[in-house]
């Protein structure tokens, strides 16, 4: 990837309706801001050249602020999100400029390390796509409507996906010119393309905040992986 330029986008514009009333954007974690602690990794990789930040209209002027105070040096835009995930994702691409390699990663994972993005961006040069995953853990279930148990799948063939999800460019950039129904991950559309998409081992400490109990344990984890 050597001259290659790689750009990243946070999405950040969800609205956190299981928080009870808390951002978790801008909730703090050991003292920083959750975006804080995102964007603050994505800055201090060595790989990534651009940041585009995607956030809901109520956050913009917030967001702007948290770069400026920051020195956010590689942040070239902080853009308003749309009504879904996928809209969001499709703003930030929107906003990179001239980048070979997209890196996509949820603002709501704080625990993401550098690590992890060159992890991923070195499993990208093998199709073009890439996504951090680890085994899981539980029996899954497969039941129907009327949640009669339908199957069992073998637990050993079973991963939960993450992000950072890292594409080539064009490739995330036509997946997304062509999405139809709602999807919650950026892979998906890229499969549904025909193009193979590598899995690359992640970290059960790399957890999304999506309720108080999530920001509660993302401390803990923080004070243990992250300091």
């Amino acid at each position: 990837m050597t001259n290659q330029k790689i750009g990243a986008v946070i999405v950040a514009a969800g609205r956190g309706e299981r928080m009870g009333g808390v951002d978790k954007m801008f909730a703090p974690i050991a003292g920083e801001p959750v975006l804080a602690r995102v964007v603050s990794v994505f800055q201090d990789c060595n790989l990534i050249d651009q940041i585009v930040i995607v956030l809901g209209e109520q956050n913009l002027e917030r967001g702007k602020q948290l770069v400026a105070q920051a020195g956010f040096s590689k942040v070239t835009d902080v853009c308003p999100g749309g009504k879904l995930r996928q809209d969001s994702v499709a703003a930030g691409l929107g906003r990179l400029k001239d980048c070979h390699w997209v890196v996509i990663h949820d603002g709501a994972r704080p625990l993401v390390s550098v690590a992890l993005i060159e992890a991923g961006l070195e499993a990208a040069k093998e199709t073009g796509a890439a996504v951090v995953a680890v085994p899981v853990s539980d029996t899954i279930k497969v039941a129907g409507d009327d949640l009669f148990v339908q199957g069992t799948p073998p637990r050993q063939r079973l991963w939960a996906v993450q992000t950072p999800q890292v594409f080539r460019s064009d490739i995330i950039t036509r997946a997304y010119r062509r999405v139809g129904a709602e999807v919650t991950d950026d892979a998906s559309l890229a499969e549904r393309l025909g193009y193979q998409v590598k899995l690359f081992m992640g970290s059960y400490a790399n957890i999304k905040i999506t309720t108080a109990n999530d920001l509660a344990l993302a401390e803990i984890l923080w004070q243990k992986h992250g300091a």
